[in-house]
């Protein structure tokens, strides 16, 4: 790759400085509380830039913008989707979830479920916390496996090498800082992002409107010239495919409903009320900005390369940034590409960690409250442990297999929790059973529904919030509740 030495000596700067400044925050972790869950101190804004470089990562800078590029305007349905899920989550969510954990003490998502159904607190522990453990585990060695092939492609390291490296990078600052340096670097990642997000479309603009050499001089000039399949906001299908097209793009929203446990920690880390209204403004312009920015990236992609110009459309972002800017400005917004996998991997790694380590480790350790320097210990420990299994795991595994488990993640978990966190926070009648009873048929409906097939007719990220809806609902009438536990 043409300035492959300037963006080697940027890429490792910039992941020198935010190792330190990972670091840096470590050394402000006094107690278990302030390692899984930064001592419910965040700032607002604090959050919400950690919860939108977590929540987007490489989908932001890599996804979309490819998504985009390869399916032209029909790709607005998936932003609507995501943009609309989560504006939800800040206006509507937020502030009950951390108002809420602060009322029952809660330290991690499951913890919070437990304590507020008490009839099945240490059965909703055990099946939630494995089940989140499971195939976040998974989840962590993709994010491995992806920084090892990103830095195989740019570099031409051993992929297997690139794995290490990528742990090497992580692995680190999380096991020391847990939460809260996690937290504090994803806020570097937030920035550089929005920054790729919104100054690259701009210049992108600007330059293709005055370059006829490219292959268009605007967006709709691009949309137009490459097709209908490109120009139209149902990819040129009719009927039931349409439907299904702008359903699946939609059926994103579900996901955001407080279900994914990486995400509503940050909701539940944030100092008070006023500073959640804080860290909703925040959240929902970064991700207006942001998606408009990571659609307009890939449409800029096809009036610079035409709709055929790239082999692989999840390049366009940095292709784009080679374009349109000099190779020193482009090798900084590149990198923040690839280091926004990290803001997913090392949230992933310490959402396993906590959970493994408060709910199901603790309890079977006889620990009690309080967070004294063996719990702290105890969940350095068990950050280290998992880490270096999800490394082997990713060496050793097919990767198709890891993505395959991976795929379930959106629809089994977010799908599933969504409704369990919707219903414990809106609807009182709802209870522990019930929760338990909808973990569990969320999951397993889910695993079945993508390894039959059916998630090609109807995506599973609608299907398993439909079914958990429905399971919810009806084991709430029909499963008896032992009142005398419950909590509310």
């Amino acid at each position: 790759m043409e300035h492959r030495g300037q963006l080697l000596t940027v890429m490792v700067s910039y992941l020198a400085l935010l190792v330190a400044w990972g670091l840096y925050q470590g050394r402000k972790v006094k107690s278990g509380e302030d390692y899984s869950i930064a001592g419910r101190r965040l700032p607002g804004w604090v959050a919400a830039l950690s919860e939108r470089a977590t929540g987007e990562s490489s989908w932001a800078l890599l996804g979309l913008p490819g998504f985009a590029f390869a399916m032209g305007l029909s790709g607005i349905w998936t932003a609507i989707g995501c943009v609309t899920g989560i504006i939800t989550a800040w206006a509507a969510i937020a502030w009950r979830m951390r108002d809420e954990a602060e009322r029952h003490n809660a330290t991690s998502f499951v913890d919070y479920i437990a304590h507020k159904h008490g009839s099945c607190g240490k059965w909703i522990r055990i099946v939630g916390s494995l089940t989140i453990v499971f195939f976040f585990f998974f989840y962590v060695g993709a994010q491995f496996l992806g920084g090892g092939k990103t830095l195989h492609t740019m570099f031409d390291v051993s992929p297997w090498l690139g794995m290490l490296i990528t742990a090497l990078i992580i692995v680190p600052y999380t096991v020391y800082g847990g939460f809260r340096s996690v937290v504090y670097t994803d806020v570097v990642q937030a920035l550089v992002m929005i920054t790729a997000l919104v100054v690259g479309p701009v210049v992108g603009i600007l330059t293709i409107s005055g370059s006829p050499d490219f292959f268009a001089q605007s967006i709709p000039q691009a949309l137009s010239r490459a097709g209908s399949g490109y120009s139209s906001l149902t990819g040129a299908v009719s009927g039931f495919g349409m439907g299904i097209a702008i359903i699946g793009g939609l059926s994103w929203f579900f996901g955001y409903l407080g279900g994914q446990p990486q995400l509503s920690m940050r909701f539940m880390a944030i100092k008070d009320s006023g500073q959640a209204r804080k860290g909703r403004n925040v959240g929902i312009v970064w991700t207006v900005l942001a998606y408009m920015g990571a659609l307009s990236i890939g449409w800029i992609g096809i009036a610079i390369f035409g709709p055929e110009g790239l082999q692989d459309p999840e390049c366009v972002m940095p292709e784009v940034m080679l374009a349109v800017f000099p190779p020193v400005i482009a090798s900084i917004l590149i990198t923040g590409a690839i280091a926004a996998m990290i803001s997913t991997a090392d949230s992933l790694l310490i959402l396993s960690a906590t959970e493994l380590s408060e709910n199901i480790l603790k309890p079977g350790s006889g620990g009690g409250g309080g967070f004294g320097d063996g719990n702290l210990a105890r969940h350095r420990i068990t950050t280290a442990v998992l880490a270096v299994i999800a490394l082997i795991v990713a060496y050793i595994s097919p990767s198709n297999l890891i993505y395959t488990l991976v795929g379930y993640v959106w629809a089994g978990i977010g799908g599933t929790f969504s409704v369990v966190i919707l219903f414990t926070l809106f609807w009182k009648r709802y209870h522990g059973r019930a929760a338990l009873v909808t973990i569990i048929s969320g999951m397993l409906f889910t695993i079945i529904w993508i390894s039959t097939g059916m998630d090609e007719m109807i995506t599973a990220r609608i299907m398993t919030f439909v079914v958990s809806t429905v399971t919810a609902v009806a084991s709430t009438y029909l499963v008896p509740c032992d009142e005398s536990k419950s909590v509310n």
